[in-house]
């Protein structure tokens, strides 16, 4: 019995989303000078087939930075609603973000190679570039607000809120490039939140 139009439908965005998933594990361990037919070799299927989905590499790379730039996996803005104080939130805001470097180290990776070439407009649309960079400002942005009313409460130390979430972001940068750099090593060395708030605590 043939396929019907839905079921094929649903191949190829599974098909397509493999291929996702490939070119995220490739690019995040060997850059963007990767080749698509690197891609294909991760991905299990032919050079061909990989071009069916994807009509060149910088078609596949925009892929793969949109769907990065799409996702919100820490979930940001419920962070703010959640119940407890303005430090317990903090706490467990960076908690996940260390536990995602540890645990997604190639997403972790491609965002490093992100990160060093984003001014390459080649590879990178500049829409996506404007949503990268959106993701920053709202970590940002939530950061200091939890560091505000930390402060307001007694729970985080008096200072500039600006130059106190700029440390906070500046160590986690620091982090995610070790991360990038060597997973193992990370997943063995990661710091306890705790000691990274350790540096905001009155």
């Amino acid at each position: 019995m043939p396929r019907t139009k839905e079921a094929n439908q649903q191949i190829r965005a599974e098909q397509r989303e493999h291929i996702l998933d490939a070119a995220l594990q490739i690019f995040a361990r060997k850059g963007l000078d990767a080749t698509i037919d690197e891609v294909a070799t991760e991905a299990s299927i032919s050079h061909g087939l990989a071009y069916r989905y994807f009509s060149s590499k910088e078609a596949l790379i925009q892929a793969v930075v949109k769907r990065v730039t799409m996702t919100d996996p820490l979930g940001l803005q419920s962070v703010l609603e959640m119940p407890g104080t303005p430090g317990e939130r903090l706490t467990l805001l960076v908690s996940r973000l260390l536990a995602s470097r540890r645990d997604h180290p190639a997403f972790f990776q491609l965002i490093n190679h992100l990160m060093d070439q984003m001014q390459n407009r080649a590879f990178v649309a500049e829409k996506q570039h404007e949503a990268f960079l959106k993701q920053s400002q709202d970590l940002f942005s939530v950061i200091r607000q939890l560091i505000v009313e930390g402060q307001a409460t007694g729970e985080i130390l008096a200072g500039n809120p600006d130059q106190l979430t700029t440390t906070l972001t500046a160590c986690l940068e620091g982090l995610t490039r070790q991360a990038a750099r060597d997973p193992e090593q990370f997943k063995r060395q990661c710091p306890d939140v705790e000691i990274l708030l350790r540096l905001f605590k009155p």
